[in-house]
């Protein structure tokens, strides 16, 4: 077991440069099925989720290997296999190779997915936007059956703008001969550039990150290099990670377009930003003030993913901020570890009301989830003494050697193998 030991106190300063999108590589990496090619990927985080995932693609008999930063990925022998449950059990995105397999092989079966515990997550939306095309679906025994030999293209109108439905249909229409649109998809800057990878391999993909995204399907798919996003939500916690601590970062290897509606809300705390072409650099060399009324919802408003985060620096901030959480109806699992290290924070429904306090202390806490720990490890970086944090494998899935990251800027923080 490893824990994470951090002594509190110190501000941050600093450059940090941000690595691939973990949430566009696992979709990307499930894509690579379709192909009949070899797949390089630049700017590869060495995360268990991808580590996973790897692991799935290998199950099919595909190939991958890691050179620094970059992900070589050969599926010229790929072949349909049950993905069982003791894969599919560690990555919720293990749902995304559905779609893929539907693609190249017209049927699939994989065992129920995993994941953090952050709330139901249905894959309704998946599996209905299959049937809309023609799929047979079976579930039974912990396993979902896809027969997909009558497939055909056509309009699919998602009920919610799921990011997961949205890239599992992309997957599976891109080679699904005729024209096939999604209304209602989800618009994140990582369905773009799913569609972009999938362009590169010969695909005809348009729309995504719109209100309609135009899939006309192609016979076969060619291998590719691609260079994937950088990882918004990591360069999000960094940010929120400043303006926590105090200090003066340039966060490198950004898109500011993908993270305006953090920017936003940043810009009402006092903290001093300034956006360039690929960084932004934040300023925060006093108490900040508290945001009077956070809400998550999909893009490109305020992410699910950076609620957490954003919970923690509220609860240092100077005044009261009402945090609604829309998404997940599990997702205030860090409230009563932050509330140990003396946050002052009352949840009713989805709804949590921070009142920030002049300091926290270092306590003994536990990730819950795989953002929460992230919450958690700013809050331990900013409170007096140390802090331990437990189930860092949980942070392992999203953030790469986040110790060392920190460490870098300034902050007081080991890994700790017990």
């Amino acid at each position: 077991m490893e824990t994470l030991k951090i002594f509190g106190g110190n501000t941050l300063n600093g450059e940090i440069e941000v690595d691939g999108s973990k949430n566009s590589f696992l979709p990307i990496m499930a894509a690579s099925v379709l192909c009949d090619g070899e797949i390089v990927l630049k700017r590869y985080p060495n995360l268990s989720d991808l580590i996973i995932m790897r692991e799935i693609l290998g199950t099919l008999n595909i190939s991958t290997h890691v050179d620094g930063k970059t992900l070589y990925i050969d599926s010229r022998n790929s072949e349909n296999k049950k993905i069982t449950h003791d894969l599919t059990q560690k990555v919720r995105a293990s749902i995304f190779i559905l779609g893929a397999l539907l693609g190249k092989f017209r049927s699939a079966v994989i065992a129920y997915p995993g994941g953090c515990n952050i709330g139901e997550r249905p894959i309704d939306i998946h599996l209905k936007s299959f049937r809309t095309l023609g799929c047979r679906i079976i579930e039974r025994h912990g396993y979902i059956y896809c027969y997909g030999e009558n497939m055909k293209a056509g309009e699919v109108v998602l009920d919610f703008p799921s990011v997961g439905a949205t890239e599992s249909l992309l997957m599976c229409a891109c080679v699904l001969e005729g024209e096939t649109i999604i209304r209602n998809p989800a618009k994140e800057p990582e369905i773009v550039d799913l569609q972009e990878f999938i362009n590169s391999m010969g695909g005809n993909v348009k729309g995504a990150g719109t209100d309609k995204i135009v899939i006309n399907g192609v016979k076969s798919l060619h291998g590719t290099t691609f260079s994937v996003m950088y990882d918004r939500i990591v360069a999000g916690t960094y940010l929120l990670a400043t303006a926590t601590c105090g200090g003066h970062v340039l966060v490198k290897g950004v898109d500011s377009r993908h993270n305006s509606s953090l920017l936003a809300y940043l810009r009402q705390t006092a903290c001093q930003i300034d956006v360039f072409n690929d960084k932004i650099e934040l300023k925060a060399d006093k108490r900040l003030s508290s945001i009077k009324r956070v809400t998550t919802m999909p893009y490109p408003f305020f992410p699910t993913d950076l609620q957490a985060p954003m919970m923690t620096l509220q609860s240092v901030s100077q005044g009261v901020c009402f945090l609604e959480e829309t998404i997940f109806e599990n997702r205030f699992g860090h409230v009563f570890e932050l509330k140990k290290m003396g946050a002052d924070i009352i949840t009713k429904n989805r709804i949590a009301m921070i009142r920030g306090v002049d300091r926290l202390f270092g306590a003994d806490v536990t990730a819950t989830d795989l953002r929460a720990g992230a919450a958690l490890v700013m809050a331990g970086m900013k409170a007096e003494g140390y802090t331990t944090i437990h189930n860092v494998d949980l942070i392992d899935r999203g953030y790469e050697k986040i110790e060392e990251k920190y460490a870098l800027l300034g902050a007081d923080i080991k890994r700790i193998t017990i």
